[in-house]
């Protein structure tokens, strides 16, 4: 009964996606609907049916099947694999690193063919999904927080690098941004027709794995115990998935979370089979029919024309972003690993830490006033003080000054925002992007660019203060089930984040393609054309959070440990928490006024902060608001002088500097199969 269930199933899904497919052959910009089709008709308007069926129509249905099946196929193998339901190319990185290993080959302007293209994006996304799984490790199973952090973080450098490209390189990869959402625009049947043979190849190899996947699903003891190769199986099914993801990404471009949300809703709506045999295609042929309905309701919704310049990727990944937070509503709390598992340090220890910092911090300041496409010298600052530099002097410290205020303002904002939310949330691995504010006010900042909304610079900054703040409040309330627990807010957070950068990218794909660049410049964290007026609010709210969160010292200390201890000692834990969360909140909002959105700061330096003077928070935030501005002054000092007189935003600068800090914090928080 269960195989009589499972190929009914697969019928109906497969009807589904065929009638799905033929309405999705009635649309299109030329005029010819459906009547045109099934009327039998040589041409509409001059123009031969045949060829925009031949040229245009099933192309594009053919490459939304084909690349349907790839993902939803490929996310149900990395979901067995890992045993975790929010496992997903986009999760896992590999879509990510197929992407930026395409950008890296188009920026230096090489042409190469399609199965090339596909080797390229294959080799990118394997590195990608390799470097997470063994940061996190796959042998006992994966905390979903732990994953999606780890997944993210590493796609968030991986992003970082790709803008880079994006907006260094901009001849050569012009119309990479709009393809990095995923669209199914193809110039003809050819790319389609060829990957077509490679994916039913690969879905064989899975498919004979169905059954040592069954057995795996039973834990690795068990699937060793009946004679499995457990390590072996992983192997061939992750080289299968992210085979299947590089021929996605090469056909169509990054398609987010088809990977995560078709095993998902195959689960949803027939859990009781579960056997691979029938997940793996039916995962498949889900996956198709998101991608076919997503086009086509966008087409029938806006229009065939209006459609053509929005990525099918946009829809699919909303969608991607609300199965995370449903299912981050129905997750229990699995208890976070505290983030106080460090020596307690001295007093002398502390104050030598906190002298060092700032001396650090001072030269670090220093050298911003002097590097540069034109080098400075100390006593040219001593002249600009007293108001008798040369004029050229004059206007290199007067851009240098506010830029360098507003990169250590900024800094020590994010350092103080991470500190909060990785003690109340007690994830060492959590940053201040997950309260939503850097979506959020990516959002507000692209609104104002795209609407032409008069106010200027001042009505971006509201604006994006106030959605960041906006978001916050929102994830607040949708984690609120029971109380605020650590991992349903992480995980929300990370779904809201996603959705509010596809609503950002909808707009900036709709607005004028000269405003791209100058936006995406801001999203990836800049101090350029910085003024002290835009210093001054966030010192202002800094001055008056810091005494704030320093009388919370305690109150945050016993939130690290666990979620009973704050209850012995007569805390109220959820009202410390919101208390503390939407302090970091106004904080990191109020930071993006100075440097736009830095991401990796508020990651870091509580981390080195706490492992040079332990876990107590009095100590902690001073030195984690030191180590933090000086990080980002190093990196806006970097972006101003690595390749000047171009320059690289100090975000991305800091992408690339915390990734590998990052990638060894994890590494070092894995506690590993035997330990």
């Amino acid at each position: 009964m269960r195989r009589v269930r499972g190929a009914a199933v697969l019928a109906v899904l497969l009807l589904l996606v065929v009638v799905t497919g033929l309405w999705h052959i009635t649309q299109g910009t030329s005029g010819v609907g459906f009547w045109d089709l099934v009327g039998g008709r040589g041409d509409v308007g001059g123009v031969p049916i045949s060829d925009v069926l031949a040229g245009s129509r099933l192309p594009r249905v053919l490459a939304g099947i084909a690349v349907g099946v790839a993902l939803g196929s490929a996310g149900a193998l990395l979901q067995s694999v890992t045993r975790n339901t929010l496992a997903a190319p986009d999760t896992l990185a590999v879509t990510s690193g197929a992407y930026f290993a395409l950008c890296l080959v188009s920026a230096f302007s090489l042409t190469v063919p399609l199965w090339a293209s596909g080797t390229i994006a294959f080799v990118g996304g394997l590195l990608a999904a390799a470097l997470v799984l063994g940061l996190v490790g796959t042998a006992s199973g994966t905390a979903s927080t732990r994953l999606i952090l780890a997944g993210s973080a590493v796609a968030m450098a991986l992003d970082a690098a790709t803008a880079m490209l994006l907006i260094l390189f901009k001849e050569s990869t012009t119309g990479l941004y709009a393809w990095g959402s995923g669209s199914l625009a193809q110039l003809n049947i050819d790319a389609a027709v060829r990957a077509v043979p490679v994916i039913v190849v690969v879905l064989v190899v899975a498919l004979l794995l169905s059954r040592r996947l069954d057995v795996l699903g039973l834990g690795d003891d068990a699937a060793t115990s009946l004679g499995v190769p457990v390590r072996s199986t992983r192997v061939v099914a992750i080289l299968c998935a992210v085979l299947l993801t590089s021929i996605s990404v090469t056909l169509a471009g990054p398609l987010a979370f088809v990977g995560l949300a078709a095993p998902v809703a195959v689960r949803l709506i027939a859990g009781r089979i579960g056997r691979h045999a029938f997940l793996i295609p039916a995962s498949g042929l889900v996956g198709a029919l998101f991608v076919l309905l997503a086009d086509s309701v966008l087409r029938a919704v806006m229009g065939a024309q209006a459609a053509a310049s929005i990525p099918t990727g946009i829809p699919t990944s909303l969608l991607g972003a609300i199965v995370i937070v449903i299912l981050a509503l129905r997750l229990r709390d699995g208890g976070t690993a505290p983030v106080s598992r460090i020596k307690l340090r001295t007093r002398r220890r502390f104050v030598t830490v906190l002298i060092v910092a700032a001396v650090l911090l001072l030269a670090a300041a220093v050298l911003g006033l002097l590097a540069g496409s034109l080098w400075l010298r100390t006593g040219d600052i001593a002249l600009w003080l007293q108001g008798a530099a040369p004029d050229l002097i004059g206007r290199a410290l007067d851009d240098r000054a506010p830029r360098v205020a507003a990169a250590v303002v900024a800094g020590a904002a994010l350092a103080l925002a991470g500190t909060l939310v990785q003690g109340t949330v007690r994830n060492p691995l959590a940053e201040p992007g997950i309260l939503g504010i850097t979506a959020g006010a990516g959002l507000g900042a692209v609104i104002v660019v795209t609407s032409a909304a008069s106010g200027g610079r001042t009505a971006l900054i509201v604006t994006a203060v106030a959605l960041g703040l906006g978001t916050f409040a929102l994830i607040a309330v949708l984690a609120w089930r029971g109380g605020l627990l650590p991992d349903r807010f992480l995980l929300i957070g990370i779904g809201c984040g996603y959705a509010l950068g596809d609503v950002s990218t909808f707009l900036l794909l709709r607005a004028d393609p000269w405003d791209t660049p100058r936006i995406l410049t801001w999203l990836s964290g800049t101090t350029y054309g910085r003024s002290f007026a835009d210093v001054l609010p966030v010192a202002v709210v800094l001055l008056l959070a810091t005494p704030v969160v320093l009388g919370l010292r305690r109150e945050l200390d016993l939130l690290a440990i666990d979620e009973d201890t704050p209850k012995i000692f007569g805390v109220r834990r959820e009202g410390a928490r919101l208390s503390l969360l939407t302090i970091a909140a106004v904080v990191a909002a109020v930071s993006v006024i100075a440097v736009g959105v830095v991401g990796f700061v508020g990651l870091v330096a509580p981390h080195i902060a706490r492992g040079l003077v332990g876990v107590r928070h009095g100590r902690i935030v001073p030195v984690a608001m030191l180590i933090g501005a000086l990080l980002v002054s190093l990196a806006d000092t970097l972006g101003r002088t690595v390749i000047a007189p171009s320059q690289i935003p100090a975000g991305l600068m800091m992408a690339l500097i915390g990734a590998p800090y990052f990638i060894w914090l994890l590494r070092s928080q894995n506690p590993g199969p035997g330990r």
